[in-house]
């Protein structure tokens, strides 16, 4: 626990330093939502549905940058090659950073819900929300294993431009920023089958009181378990070469 606290206290202090991406961060799902979406939001059913898939946008924003983009530049960080040398378990340096995203995750869904309560008919009652943070848990592992992975996998300088041409078709195309029906044809077509698409798929379910479907769970844990292996080599094989 104290190695883990070490790790997840040094994260923290990392990101109070750098408010340049902090703040951001936790800001940009929400303006977007209250440029795009909000204005037309008119019912309680449309205003609940479209904030639970903000909400996983805010969460995939954080934990995908937080890994991808922000594990890729500490590579080249002498600070990060010298703690890599100690003589500690990359699993609570891992830890710490999965803590930190947890944190930063939430406060940016937090901003999201009191920006949507105070602009739409926001109605979501408390029994709900168990369920929907287990949804966005879910999907939060699984997009930032895939950061993880990109970050080990691209060169540094690579890693941002990369991190967004993965971040923004995903987001688009799995439908957090409109409905499914709502997207082209084609899109429509390859939607279901992106990993984007299946954490919604468990978002939605939960935000409006329905069942999830198993196969939804399935997806997102087939889709998590890839990520993760993929991440694992990456790492490995940079921890090798270095």
């Amino acid at each position: 626990m104290k190695l883990w606290w070490a790790h997840t206290k040094a994260e923290l202090l990392v990101l109070l330093r750098t408010p340049g991406f902090l703040i951001p961060t936790m800001l940009f799902p929400s303006m977007f939502f209250l440029m795009f979406a909000a204005p037309n939001l008119t019912s309680t059913v449309a205003a609940n549905l479209s904030t639970g898939s903000f909400m996983a946008f805010a969460v995939f924003t954080v934990t995908f940058f937080q890994f991808g983009v922000g594990t890729a530049n500490e590579r080249e960080n002498p600070w990060s090659s010298y703690v890599r040398t100690l003589p500690a378990h990359p699993v609570y340096r891992n830890l710490g950073k999965v803590a930190t995203a947890a944190v930063l995750a939430l406060l940016a869904a937090l901003v999201l819900v009191i920006s949507a309560g105070f602009s739409t008919p926001l109605d979501l009652p408390l029994a709900r929300w168990p369920r929907i943070f287990l949804a966005l848990a879910a999907g939060g592992v699984m997009m930032g294993l895939l950061g993880t992975a990109l970050a080990y996998l691209v060169a540094p300088k690579a890693a941002l431009p990369l991190a967004n041409l993965i971040y923004l078709p995903l987001a688009f195309m799995g439908g957090m920023w409109m409905p499914p029906e709502w997207l082209p044809k084609l899109v429509q077509q390859i939607s279901p089958y992106l990993p984007s698409r299946q954490w919604m798929e468990l978002v939605w379910p939960a935000v409006v009181g329905d069942p999830w479907r198993l196969q939804s769970w399935i997806a997102v844990l087939a889709f998590t378990v890839a990520f993760a292996l993929l991440a694992a080599w990456a790492q490995r094989r940079d921890e090798l070469i270095r």
